[in-house]
């Protein structure tokens, strides 16, 4: 269930109105009278009342061993879907599933025409900017000192002895002490998920939260989008550039750093130590170990061992990239004689 402090949760749906939301069938001799669906989750932590989708045969075994009440499938694999679990046909089962989650969930915003909403929690000690607006239910601790024209959202949490510099947005965020955000830095907006049908792209929508652990640092301009479903963790004492982006679910250790235009695409996992030079990349879902270094303006592709540092595009490990380098100096050098 996304956290109802950022979200807004509608009431059940009834299946009937699922199936025309979605352009979803019930496979033949299914029967689904009377059933509601109340939630969107994915197949590995979806309920009896909740619906999942399958579209990668990389996550077969998800599907295989969900627990979830409905499941949005292609119709070649019905037969994967476990007893139990209710199949509803569709030609696009990702963008059904985003249909209906976006009828089911929506981001709250700022209510009410006062700046700092009555219901705020702000400690003594908390200096805040002219202009700033504190959304329902947010908690500032004490010693935190915010800059003009920032957007807390309702029901963030700050916590003591920030730092946050003026014109930052900040949503469906739980932050540490010590933090240091600095001028125009976007946390928690939507990450990046797109899908579509018949009817065209839709935005997949973004359901977690982002954590930034004590003492963070974030330069200005760097969005830090909020997770998909699970959270984007930003850990310890990690310090990131200007103008970086870092996307839905992905996961800093401690005393990470990341100088800027780099950008870590979505679920990349980077252990404790790591450090990516100016103009780094790093496509979904690659994990990069403990202590390891990406060189400015490599590309990763696959996992990056613990320790080893990175180059080039692709990137690889750097002495291979740079015997490679020279070699092919050579040789072209060697052509022109």
């Amino acid at each position: 269930m996304p956290d109802q402090r950022f979200f807004e949760v509608a009431s059940e749906i009834a299946l009937d109105d699922v199936l025309g939301l979605t352009f979803a069938t019930l496979a033949p001799g299914a029967h689904g009278a009377g059933q509601s669906i109340s939630g969107c989750a994915p197949l590995s932590v979806a309920g009896a009342t909740e619906a999942a989708y399958f579209s990668d045969r990389r996550y077969l075994e998800n599907l295989r061993r969900t627990r979830a009440g409905f499941a949005f499938v292609p119709e070649a694999d019905i037969a994967h879907v476990p007893e139990g679990t209710l199949p509803l046909i569709s030609r696009s089962p990702q963008a059904s599933w985003s249909r209906l989650a976006a009828k089911l969930y929506s981001a709250r915003r700022h209510e009410g025409a006062q700046a700092i909403h009555p219901s705020a929690h702000i400690e003594e000690g908390v200096t805040l900017g002219v202009g700033v607006i504190v959304g329902q239910g947010a908690e500032i601790g004490r010693g935190t000192s915010i800059e003009a024209y920032t957007v807390i959202g309702p029901g963030c949490q700050i916590g003591r002895n920030c730092r946050i510099g003026a014109q930052a947005t900040i949503y469906c965020a739980l932050i540490g002490d010590g933090v240091h955000l600095a001028s125009g830095v976007r946390i928690g907006e939507a990450g990046f998920g797109v899908s579509g049908d018949h009817e065209g792209l839709i935005d997949v929508p973004q359901l977690g939260r982002v954590i930034l652990q004590d003492h963070v640092s974030i330069g200005a301009g760097t969005c830090v989008d909020r997770g998909a479903y699970d959270d984007t963790v930003i850990g310890e004492a990690s310090k990131i550039d200007n103008m970086v982006q870092i996307a839905h679910n992905v996961k800093l250790g401690r005393n990470v750093i990341v100088a800027a235009h780099s950008g870590l695409s979505g679920s990349v996992q980077v252990g404790d130590g790591a450090m990516f030079g100016g103009r780094a990349g790093v496509i979904d879902h690659i994990e990069i170990g403990a202590g390891a270094k990406v060189a400015a303006g490599a590309v990763v592709f696959k996992d990056v061992p613990a320790g080893q540092m990175w180059s080039g595009f692709p990137a690889k490990p750097s002495r291979q990239f740079l015997r490679e380098a020279a070699w092919l100096s050579k040789a072209a050098t060697k052509d022109k004689g």
